[in-house]
């Protein structure tokens, strides 16, 4: 018969006297029958301080989910009291073993968390044997206890990259700030304007504001201007993707308008008398822009064979488009010169876009001149990026999508700054844990 020392040691709890066990054949399940030492009686669940009894609740009978043993389910059975905590009133008394309000142990609670980082939802319901709708409180309360201190977070912070991304169909975003020296999440909001990401300013001293030297954010008129509210000195820098995305879009609608015009959708206003000899016919010109999306997206030195015959054909059939692509390109090279030659680029781009023969790109030469302009130059000065905002995002929705989906959005916060943040999981046969609990360094 094993010992009950041997006992404490295979279910790994502390401060726990172990009265008696029994065996379930019906569900192939063991019971241990436990209690918790006279010290840690009549303790508040909340704060854990010694309190008077006062009384015990018609369902004291209660059982804690453990750790497996071999192939068959584990449970601790104890009677629960409630006392009377002078700051938290009337609470059920803490067990050594397990979190307030959880029927789980701590160390199947770590178990459960570090799966839910590593694992899909079907995986974990399988091996653990537990329903997913469990998990997410599960992981609330692992990360309320290994992240005590948030707001240590935005100590000595000195480049942050700011970004939205979805988690929800029909466009519910969330707003994430990154901090770029150390690659990690320091922030989550519900929702993408300036009043939610206003409350991320607001969590920060005057201090923790003022130490913020660098800001990478896309061109969002409501970034730009929380920025400029609560942290006036620093640098904002464009990230080089979204502005050569917006000279993409204006390609895209020249294009689009360049297409219909060809297949006579649009009427087209011409010129009276007879056509020059030299003219191309409406259709010649609707099949070199047909299939011309990815040739006028792509970088030069990826154009495939097929997609450098399609521009030059653009470049003798359309010369509105090809002037269009050559303004595209032009923006999306300036990002790979230095400082002040990058300055002089960027300054005739603007001549040539505001002297353009197209209006998308006469507009996004004003948008840059006149709102751009100065994040821009920084991008180039400074060299910061959203690209780790990007991957962010994308290990995000790789998240919410293992998960297939969240209905709890403070579950899905704390699952992401588990995965996202410098929060680790630690496993109950790793070095900071000792009896089910967190060893603090």
């Amino acid at each position: 018969m094993l010992t009950k020392r041997l006992m404490c040691q295979l279910l790994n709890v502390k401060n726990t006297v172990i009265d008696d066990y029994q065996y379930f054949e019906s569900d192939e399940s063991i019971v241990f029958y436990v209690h918790p030492t006279k010290g840690q009686q009549c303790r508040c669940g909340i704060c854990g301080r010694k309190s008077p009894f006062y009384d015990i609740p018609s369902n004291s009978n209660r059982l804690w989910r453990c750790m497996d043993i071999g192939l068959h389910m584990v449970y601790l059975c104890s009677d629960t009291v409630r006392v009377k905590c002078k700051e938290h009133g009337v609470r059920t008394a803490a067990v050594p073993w397990a979190r307030h309000n959880s029927r789980f142990t701590i160390d199947f609670e770590h178990t459960l968390a570090w799966l839910s980082v590593n694992c899909s939802k079907e995986a974990i319901s399988k091996f653990m044997r537990v329903s997913w709708n469990t998990v997410g409180p599960v992981i609330s309360r692992v990360r309320k206890e290994l992240d005590p201190h948030p707001e240590s977070r935005f100590d000595n912070l000195r480049c942050i990259g700011i970004d939205e991304t979805s988690y929800r169909k029909g466009h519910t975003y969330m707003t994430v700030v990154v901090n770029h020296d150390t690659g990690n999440v320091i922030w989550l909001g519900d929702g993408h304007d300036e009043i939610v990401l206003s409350e991320f300013f607001k969590l920060l001293t005057r201090k923790q504001r003022a130490s913020i030297k660098y800001v990478s954010a896309d061109g969002a008129s409501w970034i730009k201007t929380c920025v400029k509210k609560y942290c006036p000195k620093a640098k904002r820098c464009l990230d080089p993707f979204h502005v050569v995305t917006w000279a993409n879009e204006a390609l895209s609608q020249i294009r689009r308008d360049a297409w219909n015009e060809a297949r006579g959708k649009k009427p087209v206003k011409r010129k009276p008398g007879r056509p020059k000899k030299d003219s191309q016919p409406s259709m010649e010109i609707a099949e070199a822009i047909k299939g011309s999306k990815y040739a006028l997206g792509k970088n030069p030195e990826n154009l495939t064979v097929n997609q450098q015959a399609k521009l030059e054909l653009i470049a003798n059939t359309d010369p509105r488009l090809w002037e269009g692509y050559q303004l595209k390109e032009g923006l999306r090279c300036i990002f790979k010169l230095d400082y002040s030659a990058g300055r002089s680029a960027l300054k005739e781009w603007i001549k040539q876009a505001e002297e353009s023969s197209t209006e998308a790109f006469r507009e996004l030469g004003r948008k840059i001149k006149e709102n751009h302009f100065k994040a821009i130059l920084d991008t180039l000065k400074y060299g910061l990026s959203n690209a780790m905002n990007e991957a962010i995002n994308n290990k995000i929705k790789l998240t919410i999508r293992m998960a297939y989906g969240f209905r709890n959005i403070p579950n899905m916060f704390d699952m992401i700054m588990l995965r996202c943040s410098d929060i680790t999981v630690p496993l109950p046969w790793s070095n900071e844990y000792k009896y089910g609990t967190l060893i603090q360094r």
